[in-house]
């Protein structure tokens, strides 16, 4: 119950049960049963295992109501892009016929992606059909984006744009990847040849991951401090560290 007589402010009191209404709607919303690949570059093998498995996350971490604002605004933010490059004159398609997402399903289904979208036509210029990505980034991860490229600021995303390109046969053309600047909305593009060795080796990476947990093995972790930017930001660092 709120206390709405305490010296809080009204806007903590407001965000406070905002918090508590995401939550509730994240609560009730069917958890992922597969690896997801857009997950597949991240540092850590280990941290894919505990969100393979579902382990719950420590203590407060990633479930407070700014972070999940945070993943809507990236919804939102996706819908405008939309918008944008339609107005522009590309004919992008974010869903198929039946209205679902465009995406893959590899290893019996434990590995799934889904994608941004799919140009199949548009400006002279640029090669069709390809695939398209976009993500809305705060102004300091997107100045670093800006200034080192996808694959060296965001080794993430480009993995997750060569294994879309290589399950969904959009390898011929290069990827078009969007990103705004929450902050002052400016749009950076890339166009993203295919790596088909990454698109392997992730690929392969599913496949350890995957087996090794439906095996009750344990992965190395990927640093050797706690204190590690990657584990600080980890959802399961308490879990981790408290494991050999």
């Amino acid at each position: 119950m709120m206390d709405f007589n305490s010296s809080a402010s009204v806007s903590g009191q407001i965000t406070a049960l905002i918090d508590i209404g995401m939550q509730r709607v994240h609560a009730q919303q069917t958890a992922r049963d597969y690896l997801g690949a857009s997950r597949l570059g991240a540092a850590c093998e280990r941290a894919l295992q505990f969100e393979y498995a579902k382990a719950p996350v420590d203590h407060g971490r990633y479930t407070q109501g700014r972070m999940m604002r945070i993943f809507e605004r990236g919804h939102v933010m996706e819908d405008c892009m939309v918008a944008w490059l339609r107005d522009a004159g590309f004919d992008l398609r974010t869903r198929k016929p039946d209205g679902e997402q465009f995406g893959f399903s590899d290893a019996h289904g434990r590995l799934r992606g889904h994608v941004d979208g799919v140009i199949v036509d548009g400006p002279d210029g640029f090669h069709y059909p390809a695939l398209w990505e976009n993500k809305c980034l705060g102004a300091k991860s997107w100045r670093e984006l800006e200034a080192k490229g996808l694959t060296v600021a965001k080794p993430v995303y480009a993995a997750q744009v060569a294994l879309y390109q290589a399950h969904l046969q959009l390898h011929e053309h290069p990827a078009l990847f969007t990103a705004i600047n929450a902050d002052s909305m400016d749009i950076y593009v890339e166009l993203v040849p295919f790596d088909g060795a990454l698109a392997q080796r992730m690929t392969d990476r599913a496949v350890k991951v995957i087996s090794a947990t439906e095996a009750g093995e344990l992965l190395p972790r990927s640093f050797h401090e706690p204190t590690h930017f990657e584990c600080r930001m980890c959802a399961w660092q308490d879990r981790c560290w408290r494991t050999p």
